[in-house]
């Protein structure tokens, strides 16, 4: 395995896991995992319990959201989005956005940390 690889993923290599069970809820909470860290971009596991959030902040990047289970909504340069499990959104770099659990809810947020 390469040296610089990022030690709590070793179990997820060339082998299928539940996404979903990398995470559990915890009560009045928003938890994180990261699974990839990397120059080019991350890849975040987060679990909101419901009413939870983020508030409207920007990033330099681009983000992928995709709901794992649960709803939410998000907010993207003032436009309301609802996601609910199976669904996905992308927030352009620079661009104001909130989010704010619907009910609990898990998703999976990929940076790309790139320009053109």
């Amino acid at each position: 395995m390469d040296k610089n690889r990022n030690p709590n993923i070793k179990n997820l290599v060339a082998q299928a896991v539940n996404l979903i069970g990398m995470i559990d809820y915890q009560a009045g909470s928003v938890v994180s995992r990261t699974i990839i860290d990397k120059k080019a971009g991350t890849v975040t596991l987060f679990a909101f319990d419901e009413g939870e959030g983020l508030s409207e902040h920007t990033a330099p990047y681009d983000a992928l959201v995709y709901v794992l289970d649960g709803e939410a909504d998000i907010v993207i340069s003032g436009k309301p989005v609802r996601l609910k499990k199976g669904e996905l959104t992308i927030i352009p770099a620079n661009e104001p956005h909130a989010l704010s659990a619907v009910t609990k809810f898990k998703m999976l947020l990929t940076m790309i940390r790139s320009q053109l």
